[in-house]
């Protein structure tokens, strides 16, 4: 502690400051500098300013793509598989994947990480997208979707109504370009089975046929089956 009080009112006075080191051959090394040099040492020296190595190239910086389907997370849920040398943690994502054209698809995968998680079941639910038949901006009728406890009510609007949904239907609403639908979800409020139940309705929808009147029906038969001739 004399020392560095000793140093200290050197400097205050513009005194030859003297710094002590050990050296492996001559033993002690002494250097005198003063508190001028100190201050008047450039900036590389006292570490600051450096510049990168030649060797090192500068990262580059990722540019993100846009998709061209909309993709949405649900539920990440951590699960726990007990194995006989201990517990095994992963995390599983529900994903829903749609191109708001009719098609559109969900997986649930699990991984070690969460992002890994969801990157796999993004690349599940593209490939098990499914095609749903629409009328305009809504579903051509009512139906409801089952999937274990789940029970779906979806049924078609009028244009300005919206989406009447909660969170899971609604992902797959807009995953598949339905802008007009009037939903229900009862009995069960799990996002996966309320996910199922919605599926389960849109793969069974009908395309509405055109009607036709009586008269023009049997127009079109009598045309098309010949003259009978007289009776034997």
């Amino acid at each position: 502690m004399a020392d560095i009080e000793k140093d200290l009112k050197r400097k205050k006075k513009n005194l030859p400051v003297v710094i002590k080191g050990k050296d492996r051959n001559d033993g002690v090394v002494e250097e005198v500098t003063t508190g001028e040099d100190i201050i008047a040492a450039p900036a590389e020296a006292q570490g600051q300013g450096r510049k990168p190595q030649a060797g090192k190239r500068p990262p580059r910086r990722r540019e993100i793509e846009p998709s061209e389907f909309i993709e949405k997370v649900l539920a990440i849920k951590r699960v726990t598989k007990v194995t006989k040398g201990g517990k095994k943690i992963a995390f599983s994502a529900l994903v829903v994947v749609g191109n708001e054209q009719g098609k559109v698809g969900f997986a649930v995968e699990k991984a070690g990480e969460v992002a890994t998680a969801i990157k796999k079941s993004l690349g599940k639910a593209k490939k098990n997208m499914i095609q749903i038949p629409l009328k305009g901006t809504t579903i051509p009728h009512e139906i409801i979707g089952c999937c274990g406890a789940a029970r779906v009510l979806l049924k078609p609007a009028a244009d300005g109504t919206g989406v009447i949904a909660s969170g899971a239907i609604r992902a797959v609403c807009d995953g598949a370009g339905i802008r007009n639908i009037l939903t229900k979800c009862h009995r069960s409020n799990n996002p996966l089975n309320v996910v199922k139940a919605t599926f389960d309705g849109l793969t069974r929808l009908k395309i509405a046929h055109q009607s036709f009147d009586r008269n023009q029906e049997s127009a079109l038969v009598g045309a098309g089956t010949p003259e009978a001739g007289p009776a034997a």
